[in-house]
């Protein structure tokens, strides 16, 4: 069986995990089957068949898990967003034909990833700039300004994007001064260009990066940048000093954060003892746990579970974004939950290793930063919402309600199997044949 039947036929299992899903919620809301949100259904259904069939024809040799993953994880949270309120799930579902339409696009235009080797700094300044753009011209909510208004409502988080270029950027650099970072200390001091001249341009990058996003008080989103930064080193040259290094300066400077910034203390406050305000600062958190408690080992089901009053308001505040996980296992349980975690680590696994897996360190590194992007960012999440560490507020990739979110992710997957795509069709006997038949080629010109 080809890679692609293969994707097929796991898609046709998400698809049906979907349709379960939503009939489901439906019924628990009335006693009379509703099909409004069938119309949202079919067509979510119909862009993740036109990502099929773009594989299929640009790059058939792609990881075939992948997507139906992604698939799953988005079927879930566009159930569980009907459920909570069905015109987020239908601004949801336009958002995931966005985000179709933006991986389409990225497979169709980006034939060979490696094109972006060229553009290493240009890209990083791209990712700087769009942070100052939400500097200036963002709109503060809840505390962080991390949103540029569009008109009609309507909000983008450049922070996402910028998230991606900044892992294009480090894989770039990185792949280029990878073997001057990885010499050992003992040799540091013979050498005429110490490896701290190679890594001053890509912490000074980091530094700008984090400043900003200290400014627009987003500290989620610092966290998430500086773990990127510390996998990617890590990838590039094997050495714990580097990670020791960094994680010693992250509790540093986090220290030096609790000490000047509120917003910081009352998180932190609230993870160490969420009930001793329970009516207050800690309200959400404590809200969480209640539903995690609710859901127990199997969940009442979906629909059936206490998210939603009367009057329409969730239980938990931003239910939609930062709690999506809580609402989850609150109605499929504990084992709903598990499933969810198991759907995240395949996606970190299969992105790992596209990265084992690559035939150059490019596209090893891309591979390794794209992946720890999307698994950071569901720890820092799952585990701030469980009470495992302070509350990020980041979103739950392909869950969350967001278009930012939604449609960046969905690009990032694009990468993954763009490189999946040219390390296979890069071993496949035709193509080995190819580069034997080439080097007997040379060797002949060469001999005569």
């Amino acid at each position: 069986m080809t890679a692609r039947n293969r994707e097929l036929g796991f898609l046709i299992p998400a698809a049906l995990l979907g349709f379960l899903g939503i009939a489901t919620v439906a019924s628990a809301r009335t006693d009379t089957l509703e099909l409004g949100p069938l119309p949202g259904a079919i067509g979510v259904l119909a862009v993740f068949l036109a990502m099929h069939v773009t594989l299929r024809l640009r790059a058939p040799h792609a990881d075939p898990y992948l997507l139906p993953t992604v698939g799953v994880l988005s079927a879930i949270g566009l159930v569980e967003l009907d459920r909570i309120n069905p015109a987020l799930a239908a601004d949801q579902a336009v958002w995931v034909g966005v985000g179709g339409a933006a991986f389409i696009a990225t497979v169709l235009l980006l034939p060979d990833h490696r094109i972006l080797e060229n553009y290493t700094y240009l890209i990083g300044l791209a990712g700087v700039g769009l942070l100052l753009i939400t500097m200036v011209f963002g709109t503060r909510i809840n505390g962080a300004k991390l949103w540029i208004s569009i008109g009609g409502g309507q909000t983008v988080q450049l922070g996402e994007v910028a998230k991606v270029l900044v892992v294009v950027f480090l894989a770039a650099y990185l792949r280029d001064k990878r073997e001057l970072l990885a010499i050992p200390t003992r040799r540091v001091m013979r050498m005429p260009v110490p490896p701290g001249a190679a890594l001053a341009p890509v912490l000074l990058f980091l530094g700008a990066c984090l400043s900003l996003v200290v400014i627009l008080n987003d500290f989620g989103t610092a966290l998430l940048f500086l773990g990127i930064f510390l996998a990617m080193i890590y990838l590039a040259t094997g050495r714990v000093a580097y990670t020791g290094f960094g994680i010693g300066l992250f509790v540093i400077g986090s220290a030096l954060v609790y000490t000047v910034v509120p917003r910081i203390q009352e998180r932190v406050d609230n993870w160490l003892d969420p009930f001793g305000d329970a009516q207050g600062q800690g309200f959400q958190l404590v809200q969480s746990l209640y539903a995690l408690a609710q859901g127990g080992v199997v969940g009442p089901g979906l629909g059936k579970a206490f998210l939603v009053r009367e009057d329409g308001s969730t239980v938990i505040p931003v239910l939609e974004t930062d709690f999506m996980f809580s609402a989850v296992a609150s109605e499929l349980g504990y084992v709903g939950g598990v499933g969810i975690l198991l759907g995240f680590l395949l996606l970190i696994q299969r992105g790992f290793v596209i990265a084992a897996t690559a035939n150059d360190g490019f596209s090893k590194l891309l591979a390794g930063g794209l992946t720890a992007a999307i698994g950071l960012q569901a720890i820092l999440i799952i585990g701030g919402v469980t009470r495992l560490i302070p509350l990020t507020g980041v979103t739950l990739p392909f869950m969350s309600y967001g278009g930012s979110s939604v449609v960046t992710n969905f690009v990032l997957v694009a990468l993954l199997l763009i490189i999946s795509h040219r390390t296979t069709a890069g071993n496949t006997p035709s193509a080995r044949r190819r580069r034997q038949a080439e080097a007997a080629a040379e060797r002949e010109l060469d001999a005569a």
